[in-house]
C-alpha cells in the first residue's frame, strides 16, 4: 500500500505534534491513533525530557487502545508517527492488536543522521517495525515529510 493524500493528512498532523513536543523542550516525536472510519482517536507527542525514556506517544496510544477501543475496533485502526516505531513501540503496537502503521521518518534514517552528526548511538537498535512484528501493515518513510523530521531533530540539537 502507498501512502495516500488522506495518510499525509494525518502524518502532517504527526509532525506538528512533533514540533509541539519540542517548544515543549522535548524530543520530536509525535502520533496519532485513527479510527477504520477515519475519526482521530487519540494523540500525543514525546514526554521523555522528564527522565521516563519510555514516554513515548506511540506507547501511549498502544496503553490507550487497550483500554478504549476493543480489539475488533483497534486491528482498523491506523496510527499515524513522525518517526518509525522503536522496537518497544513496534511491540506494544502487535501485543494490543493495532492495525497499519505509517511513519513519515525511518528509524534507520534518523539513526543515519544522529552518526552523521556525530551524536552517541541510541541504546535501542533502529530495527525496522516488520523485524520487531513482522504481521504488520506498515508504510513509510513519506519522502516529502523526512526532510522536515530531521529539521526538527536538528533543532532539538541545535
Amino acid at each position: 500500500m502507498t501512502i495516500s493524500d488522506t495518510d499525509r493528512r494525518f502524518l502532517r498532523r504527526a509532525v506538528d505534534l512533533a514540533a509541539q513536543a519540542l517548544r515543549s523542550g522535548d524530543e520530536p516525536f509525535g502520533s496519532v491513533l485513527v479510527s477504520g472510519g477515519g475519526d482521530v482517536l487519540f494523540e500525543d507527542h514525546n514526554h521523555v525530557a522528564g527522565g521516563d525514556a519510555t514516554q513515548h506517544p506511540e506507547f501511549a496510544i498502544a496503553r490507550w487502545a487497550a483500554e478504549h477501543v476493543s480489539p475488533e475496533d483497534r486491528a482498523r485502526c491506523v496510527v499515524y508517527t513522525s518517526g518509525e516505531h522503536c522496537p518497544m513501540c513496534a511491540a506494544a503496537h502487535a501485543w494490543v492488536g493495532l492495525g497499519r502503521i505509517v511513519y513519515a521518518m525511518s528509524g534507520a534514517r534518523l539513526a543515519e543522521w544522529a552518526a552523521e552528526e556525530g551524536l552517541p548511538a541510541s541504546p535501542v537498535a533502529p530495527l525496522p517495525i516488520q523485524t520487531v512484528a513482522p504481521g504488520l501493515v506498515v508504510d513509510g518513510p513519506d519522502p516529502e515529510l523526512t526532510p522536515e523530521v530531521i529539521a526538527l531533530h536538528r533543532r532539538a540539537r541545535g
